[in-house]
């Protein structure tokens, strides 16, 4: 697994459990350094921040994409892998957008449910083609 990939596992895994403590994901990270407990790779800390940066945008969107499903009602994990897509797709230009949605997929298809992957692929496939109307 390189370096990125192992940088999204460890924000995907920042932004879930902040999700499941209510709590501001950009805040326990911060936290998380401040007692030496933070992550190594810069492109973590910058994903979990862009996210946080981004996240009313990045939840507006999938709201309008995930036909027949609230943000609520996704599981968690998936919820917040579809976060860090979304914020690669639109707001990294130094990440191809396959790229995004790959890694996407697979965080959920080794986390998640047997529905997951086919779920993430459709509706980042449909963020990435309508990209140019969302930034």
């Amino acid at each position: 697994m390189g370096a990125r990939s192992k940088a999204r596992k460890r924000a995907l895994d920042a932004l879930y459990a902040a999700d499941l403590r209510v709590e501001d994901a950009a805040e326990a990270l911060d936290r998380a350094i401040e007692a030496g407990e933070g992550p190594t790779n810069d492109y973590t800390v910058q994903l979990v921040r862009g996210v946080v940066e981004h996240r009313t945008r990045i939840d507006e969107v999938l709201a309008t994409y995930a036909q027949g499903w609230t943000l609520a009602r996704m599981p968690a994990v998936d919820r917040n892998a579809l976060r860090l897509g979304v914020y690669e797709v639109l707001w990294v230009d130094d990440v191809p957008d396959a790229v995004a949605v790959t890694e996407a997929v697979d965080l959920v298809r080794d986390l998640s449910t047997d529905e997951s992957p086919s779920f993430v692929n459709g509706l980042l496939g449909t963020v990435v083609r309508d990209k140019a109307s969302l930034i």
